[in-house]
């Protein structure tokens, strides 16, 4: 047994300021699993292909174009967004198809397949951030009180970054009974905010656990992770595959593109090899920038991923995700929209355009389409360019 250092009680004094939205580092076991993960390396879980997390270039140029005035007008829209009006009255009926999708805004997804719904990325709170009072806040309200959502079988976690793992979200789920699937250390987080062990389902990518009938996959992505000041890369990142006896789906969460590179390294199309085709997918087409282009997708990336997932060519539908709801990066509010509106009718690649709160259902007849979006958004010089075509769907396929 070792005797306390001189900045042992130092270091004690420090992690009782450390606010609990800050998490828990992993620990005993947990870091044991983490250091036998063939995706951990010299002390930090690894990208495929590598990625760049911290912006790029000049420090100085960043901050003009983040700060310019003009520009900080666009990045938010020109007056109060509206949200679903009748969310709850519409979530009370089951889907006629077994599948449908309720986009709550930015990346969470309420995903009921196949008689189980599934709550990818639930974060209700108003800011993104470990603080009430400062961070990227909400720019419209959460459709629903999380109270009113209803039962929730699984809790499906794609990374421990704020805008994707919300503590009072958590606090307020694990009095209820459902399951959490998390990436390979992020249960450490969940475990300090009330979530029992035993209700806690933790993978390393490729590994898959079973929830009510619903096989669920951690798949990898190519992104980063942390929360408090020390960033330890002690917490894997995923997108996830869940699927059902009838349907299939993915969640990107954040990630760069992963192009179909040599034989063993992730990409897309090996993920959709895989566990593809998908009825359909969740793909992040927001917060990106040039000073950080391994991380986050353009639009025109996740439209591209969205079809090596479905083997090269459209199928299914692809809702776009971590865009709308809160302004983390430079680019105009409206411009992931559309970017991706313009990208899928290149592709002639069948979109979902929903409303923050409105249902639809993937292999149904009625997707929402049109880009709702523009009615609180600066119009570019020369006006919006008119609406694509809406592109029927192509019939899935086991």
């Amino acid at each position: 047994m070792t005797s306390p250092g001189p900045l042992d009680p130092l270091l004690t004094r420090l992690r009782g300021l450390t606010p609990p939205a800050f998490g828990a580092e992993p620990e005993g076991e947990r870091l044991a699993r983490i250091r036998r993960s063939p995706n951990f390396k010299d002390g930090v879980f690894q990208n495929p292909l590598g990625a760049r997390h911290r912006p790029t270039g000049s420090a100085v140029e960043f901050a003009k174009v983040y700060f310019e005035r003009e520009a900080r007008a666009r990045r938010a829209p020109s007056g109060a967004l509206p949200v679903h009006p009748t969310t709850l009255a519409d979530l009370s009926k089951p889907p006629a198809s077994g599948l449908r999708l309720t986009w709550m805004g930015h990346s969470s997804v309420l995903a009921e397949i196949d008689g189980v719904r599934v709550l990818f990325d639930p974060v209700w709170g108003d800011r993104c951030s470990p603080f009430p009072f400062a961070g990227p806040k909400r720019l419209h309200p959460v459709p629903l009180p999380l109270a009113a959502l209803g039962p929730v079988d699984v809790v499906v976690i794609s990374h421990d970054h704020y805008d994707h793992l919300d503590m009072p979200t958590i606090r307020e789920l694990a009095g209820t009974d459902t399951v959490f699937a998390v990436p390979l250390g992020v249960g450490a987080h969940l475990e300090l905010w009330g979530v029992a062990p035993s209700r806690l389902r933790e993978l390393d990518w490729n590994e898959s656990t079973e929830v009510a009938g619903i096989r669920l996959t951690a798949t990898p992505a190519r992104h980063f992770c942390g929360r408090g000041l020390r960033n330890t890369q002690h917490t894997l990142w995923a997108s996830w595959v869940a699927e059902g006896p009838e349907h299939r789906i993915y969640h990107s969460g954040d990630t760069g593109y992963m192009p179909r590179g040599t034989d063993g390294v992730a990409s897309f199309a090996s993920i959709g090899a895989e566990h593809g085709p998908f009825d359909a997918t969740m793909i992040q087409i927001g917060a990106y920038s040039e000073y950080w282009p391994d991380i986050h997708m353009t639009p025109a990336e996740g439209v591209r991923a969205h079809l090596d997932l479905q083997g090269g060519a459209p199928h299914g539908v692809m809702l776009p995700i971590h865009w709308g709801t809160f302004n983390l990066a430079p680019h105009p509010w409206a411009e992931p929209g559309e970017g991706t509106l313009a990208a899928g009718a290149a592709e002639r690649q069948p979109l979902a355009l929903p409303r923050p709160g409105e249902p639809f259902e993937p292999t149904g007849d009625a997707v929402p389409d049109a880009p709702w979006w523009r009615g609180f958004a600066t119009a570019p010089a020369g006006g919006w360019p008119e609406p694509a075509v809406s592109v029927p769907q192509e019939a899935p396929t086991a």
